[in-house]
């Protein structure tokens, strides 16, 4: 029997493409992007420091009595109802804080008012330590 094929009970196997698809990298390739995704996300995303309130909501945090910085039309600027220089606004807010950085800081800005100004005083307000720093605006009649 030289030379002869062998047949099927003669030891050699045929190769037999496996059916199942094998999914472990595919699963470790999706993890990688998830992760990936999940860090690089809130990087993405840019916010403002500013608390603007919510219209018809009660206040999640009720300070005794927030600091109002008033800016006129003529660009006078008033902490609470006395005028104020921008250049002693961060030592007089202090003193009215009474040191408490974390103390919320209401700006009522007229709307004739110049963007730059508006800036000027609330950069002002954050470099002298305050983070609740809140913009106030009129709200809108209902139906305009």
């Amino acid at each position: 029997m030289a030379g002869g094929l062998m047949g099927p009970g003669g030891g050699r196997k045929r190769y037999r493409p496996m059916a199942d698809i094998n999914v472990t990298p595919l699963v470790d390739v999706m993890l990688v992007l998830l992760i990936i995704f999940m860090v690089t996300a809130p990087m993405i995303t840019s916010s403002v420091n500013v608390n603007l309130p919510k219209a018809n909501a009660a206040p999640a945090q009720a300070d005794a009595k927030p600091i109002t910085i008033s800016v006129n039309a003529q660009g006078q600027v008033y902490l609470q109802n006395t005028p104020v220089d921008l250049d002693n606004l961060v030592a007089t807010l202090q003193q009215a804080a009474q040191n408490n950085p974390d103390q919320r800081v209401f700006v009522r800005g007229d709307k004739d008012v110049s963007y730059g100004l508006m800036i000027q005083v609330m950069s002002t307000i954050i470099q002298g330590g305050f983070t609740k720093v809140s913009l106030l605006a009129q709200p809108t009649p209902a139906g305009k």
